[in-house]
């Protein structure tokens, strides 16, 4: 008879989403054929994870990990967790995975199409959401795995790849034309990641727009050419060719760049995700029409032009470097924060949603 195990879960109240409840029961450690058990071991927490919940209806998120419960959803996060219990042929107990978890303690999973690299979850309800979520990277097997740089992956790795196959995409296509690049929510990591991977590059100037309160932060990242504010874009020299790459998803922000820029802008590229490709309206606005960024066409294109083991050798190198860039110096763009326990994950989460955090510090749960 398999041995019991107390599972932990910890929901969120879908109409407060700083507001959670942590759920205790005793579950078999049994997987049954086809089944696999994994104990979440530590993830990571972000503004975004507050994204995700509040868009977790109109995009589907909340149904990655249905609670049974109504009003309440089970918030993903990006993690890493061990098999525990496994009926599948290639998978051991013990083995760990990276990949897309609701905040457990436990978690069943049905694998499909495993491989050296890892795994698709199979469980039906999953097969027609977004399959990039699906998958679940082998740790032993990937090249860009490092057990000391663990809480850095959770916290970037689902931004980094947008980040670097963005700033590739704008320089194969010569930035549009645009001598000048504007970046809206310059603070965000999927943001300052793009202006990392543009570092060096002497044919573009690269400005980051933020809020006042976050303005010293993107100053000292160093890696933007400028930094203003959103109060202060009307001091941006007129006659350069600019591209606006926007992270912020607003469309008044959005009006004010094209009417300030004018014949001046040349592109205006939207920095999104997989999941809003096809739901963000971008609203009518006069001169160039906003394009949705995709990364997987950027990376279907350099797979055809560089072969896919090329570009996962050098998405991996500039990845380590990334980490490295954000961990270590005498001023490290991110300090970790470190919080222990579904507890734990329940201040992190209010925080986030009532303050937005603060954007030197990575939150990181351990289970």
């Amino acid at each position: 008879m398999a041995p019991m195990t107390k599972v932990a879960r910890l929901f969120t109240d879908k109409s407060a989403l700083g507001d959670t409840a942590i759920e205790h029961f005793d579950e078999s450690l049994d997987a049954k054929d086809g089944e696999i058990i994994v104990s979440l071991d530590r993830f990571g927490l972000s503004s975004n994870n507050i994204t995700y919940a509040a868009l977790g209806d109109w995009l589907k998120y909340w149904e990655f990990f249905p609670t049974g419960k109504n009003g309440w959803g089970h918030m993903p996060v990006w993690g890493f967790a061990n098999v525990v219990a496994s009926g599948v042929d290639g998978i051991e107990v013990g083995e760990r995975f990276y990949g897309y978890f609701p905040i457990a303690s436990h978690f069943r999973m049905q694998p499909n199409r495993v491989n050296e690299r890892g795994f698709h979850d199979a469980i039906p309800h999953r097969l027609e959401l977004t399959s990039a979520y699906n998958f679940y990277t082998r740790c032993s097997t990937d090249a860009g795995y490092h057990a000391d740089k663990e809480d850095y992956q959770m916290l970037f790795r689902p931004l980094f790849i947008t980040s670097y196959m963005l700033a590739d995409f704008l320089s194969d296509n010569d930035y549009f034309g645009a001598k000048r690049l504007v970046v809206s929510s310059a603070s965000s990591k999927t943001a300052y990641g793009t202006a990392y991977c543009l570092e060096g590059a002497d044919d573009i100037e690269v400005i980051g727009l933020t809020s006042a309160k976050n303005a010293a932060f993107v100053k000292s990242l160093g890696c933007y050419d400028d930094v203003i504010t959103y109060d202060e874009l009307g001091s941006l020299q007129a006659g350069v060719a600019t591209t606006y790459v926007d992270f912020s998803g607003n469309n008044d922000l959005r009006l004010t760049v094209h009417k300030q820029f004018g014949m001046d802008l040349v592109y205006d590229c939207f920095a999104g995700t997989a999941a809003n490709a096809e739901t963000y309206d971008p609203g009518e606005v006069p001169g160039p029409a906003p394009v949705f960024f995709f990364a997987p066409i950027q990376i279907k294109k350099r797979n055809a032009d560089w072969s896919p083991k090329v570009v996962t050798e050098r998405f991996s190198a500039s990845e380590q470097k990334f980490y490295a860039r954000v961990s270590e110096g005498d001023e490290p763009w991110m300090r970790l924060a470190v919080h222990e326990g579904m507890t734990g994950a329940q201040g992190v989460i209010s925080t986030l949603f009532h303050t937005g955090g603060n954007p030197r510090e990575g939150m990181v749960v351990r289970l």
